[in-house]
């Protein structure tokens, strides 16, 4: 099972237009998040969440709080710019980056991708209409 099937199953038993919006507003937010994927790993590394960056970036998938990715994640804006862009709220996104987020990050961290870094954004708007294909 790649990727997007694992999350496609994982999501799916939440409402599908809501998974959608997440996803969407997740991969905008990325986009623009600065050093992309790195970015998310220097940040969980600075809240507090070092074991975990290590985990993600060496392939693993450690389970996530709600609590641990508002903690990992706090300061970055990204969380916030997901719902804006998401149209839901902040607890919608902490909610579903606690399940998506390990998976996304160990994935292109693992393979040495590093999509929102400088020249390699295609990675996550390839991803991003791969994956709401799958929600919609």
């Amino acid at each position: 099972m790649g990727l997007l099937d694992t999350i496609g199953a994982l999501a799916g038993d939440a409402s599908q237009g809501d998974n959608a919006k997440v996803m969407g507003g997740l991969i905008t937010a990325l986009e623009s998040h600065p050093d992309g994927i790195q970015g998310i790993l220097k940040s969980l590394t600075a809240n507090g969440l070092g074991d975990h960056a290590t985990a993600l970036a060496n392939g693993e998938t450690p389970e996530m709080s709600t609590e641990q990715v508002q903690q990992g994640l706090g300061g970055t804006g990204l969380i916030e710019k997901a719902a804006e862009h998401a149209g839901v709220s902040p607890q919608v996104v902490q909610t579903a980056l606690a399940t998506v987020l390990p998976l996304i990050v160990a994935h292109f961290a693992s393979n040495g991708a590093a999509p929102g870094a400088e020249g390699e954004s295609g990675g996550l708007s390839g991803m991003a209409g791969s994956l709401l294909k799958k929600f919609l």
